[in-house]
């Protein structure tokens, strides 16, 4: 029989797991052990716990299976939390792997090094953002746990908790088998379908939002087949930027309410019918909508629900209503309002090679004319005016964290996707910088080329923009760049336009080592998609003050 180590790194492995992200720690050393020597799933340590969780989460959200990061008890599992926390948000499935005492510790009548209020107060913690949570005490009961663990994290696409006492590692049990998925009622699928089918038929002028979810569950050549033969105008949220790259002939653009296209604004709010598909219905997404959510017009089908209008199907995998969908589903003639859509989203090119300052929608039009001449890249991108500025970048494949909006998450993730065999362009502030960016020093033994375009305004300038008048926001100036050729990668300054293009052309050109772009920008100066954001926001708060 194998060993419960063994046994949980396939079960891993079967699950759609590629890779794992870790930190050592003495109370997870046995599990360590076999993972470093079985070569079942490769191993990539780095250098703080919030990292792990966020390069775990990125690897998921990019090759679509399970992400994993592995941490030792208590100091270790609460440094994850933040980053766990994000991945719930935003439905990311990463399984924690966390040590944890031995059954002779707990019962020693010690406090144990790196405990908190109860030996359990980890498990507890933990209860609040996974879907699903096992403490493998019990060679019997372990592989079944760890079956039904997993399988949860595959189908809600939310994250997982497993505690591994380090006296575990080599507790001999039985195989794990795979539980197979659980299926909508055929019945109540075929009805819930239909009434979905009726209603874009009845519809003058439907239209598709989609968002994570869609990814999560490997459905995105699905639903560019049913907008195709439905004639059904489809547009990604701000979460769900990066979505169906492969079908630009399906993706009208990215719906941002008052702050984005207006053409893209009008086609979702003055739909009759708005068909949501694995939308998280969050403020990022929706609180610049000119017009709120109204269940009469609005089908939302997310989290193996589906809600028309004021009645619900639960226990409706998503994955089981697409193909539904796409499967009685009959071609549709031309919409009138689909012809009216002029173009799609236009994004900027063309910077001009120039001594002019650089602005933030600059790095957008110089990383666009990048792609032009080398090839799309997979994007990471941590939060703030960076991820505003990805917004202007041709829809290219993106992780983000859009909704749950935690800094940091941008140059860990980046790692993930490397991990992944990708070679990824991360955009990042200098303020998230300073928390995570010092990742890329693990870059130069695993390989790793990521390239890093920084922007340095000196500043906080995302809460900037909403508190101008607060200094707390100015942060000092850190010579990034300078600080590139010590962990392992090369660094340029940039200042000017002609000097972001050279460095970005050079940077890709460069290989076997990071690249970090360091481009300074003025205080105060946003991206256009920015300063629509704040506008819009400005004038949202004032209705509902007057309202």
């Amino acid at each position: 029989m194998p060993t419960l180590a063994h046994a949980l790194l396939a079960a891993l492995k079967d699950h759609g797991a590629h890779e794992i992200f870790g930190i050592p720690g003495d109370f997870v050393l046995p599990l360590f052990k076999v993972i470093e020597e079985s070569n079942i799933l490769p191993n990539f340590t780095l250098s703080h716990e919030p990292a792990v969780g966020f390069a775990a989460d990125a690897s998921a959200r990019y090759h679509g299976g399970l992400g994993v990061a592995a941490v030792t008890y208590g100091a270790g599992a609460f440094n994850i939390v933040n980053s766990i926390a994000g991945a719930y948000a935003e439905r990311s499935p990463v399984v924690v792997i966390a040590g944890a005492p031995g059954a002779r510790e707990r019962t020693s009548g010690f406090l144990l090094h790196h405990q908190g209020r109860t030996v359990d107060t980890q498990l507890a913690v933990f209860k609040e953002i996974t879907c699903d949570q096992a403490v493998l005490t019990d060679p019997v009961t372990a592989p079944a746990q760890i079956a039904r663990v997993l399988r949860s994290a595959r189908e809600m696409s939310l994250p997982v908790y497993l505690e591994f006492p380090r006296d575990m590692a080599a507790a001999e049990v039985e195989p794990i088998v795979t539980l197979p998925p659980r299926h909508a009622v055929a019945g109540a699928l075929a009805e819930c379908v239909e009434e979905i089918l009726d209603r874009i038929q009845a519809a003058a002028a439907p239209v598709a939002v989609v968002d994570v979810e869609i990814r999560r569950y490997g459905l995105e050549d699905k639903i560019a087949i049913l907008a195709r033969k439905l004639k059904l105008p489809l547009v990604t949220t701000f979460m769900g930027r990066g979505l169906l790259e492969h079908a630009p002939d399906v993706v009208a653009g990215t719906y941002l309410g008052a702050a984005g296209d207006p053409a893209i604004t009008r086609l979702v709010e003055d739909a009759d019918l708005v068909l949501m598909l694995g939308v998280i219905l969050s403020d990022t997404n929706f609180a610049l909508s000119n017009r709120a959510p109204d269940p009469h017009r609005t089908i939302l089908a997310s989290s193996r629900e589906v809600q028309i209008g004021y009645h619900c199907f639960r226990n409706m995998p998503l994955a089981d209503v697409i193909e539904g969908l796409e499967a009685r589903a009959k071609p549709n003639g031309p919409r009138s309002h689909l012809l009216s859509l002029k173009q799609r989203a236009v994004y900027p090119r063309g910077l001009p090679a120039d001594d002019a300052p650089i602005s933030p929608s600059d790095v957008a039009t110089a990383i666009n004319d990048l792609f032009d001449r080398h090839g799309k890249m997979s994007m990471t991108s941590d939060i703030g005016d960076c991820l505003f500025t990805s917004m202007e970048i041709d829809n290219t494949a993106l992780a983000a964290p859009g909704y749950y909006a935690g800094m940091g998450f941008g140059v860990p993730a980046g790692i993930g996707v490397a991990a992944t065999g990708l070679r990824p362009l991360i955009l990042v502030g200098d303020g998230a910088f300073q928390m995570t960016g010092w990742e890329l020093g693990n870059c130069r033994r695993y390989g790793f080329d990521p390239v890093v375009v920084l922007f340095n305004n000196k500043s906080w300038e995302m809460l900037r923009v909403f508190q101008p008048e607060s200094r707390f926001n100015d942060l000092d100036d850190w010579h990034f760049a300078d600080i590139a050729a010590s962990i392992g990668g090369v660094g340029e300054r940039v200042t000017t336009r002609r000097e972001l293009a050279a460095a970005l052309d050079r940077a890709v050109k460069r290989r076997g080592q990071f690249s970090l772009v360091e481009v300074m920008l003025p205080r105060g100066a946003t991206s256009d998609t920015l300063a629509r954001f704040v506008s819009g926001f400005k004038s949202v708060r004032e209705r509902m003050a007057k309202a």
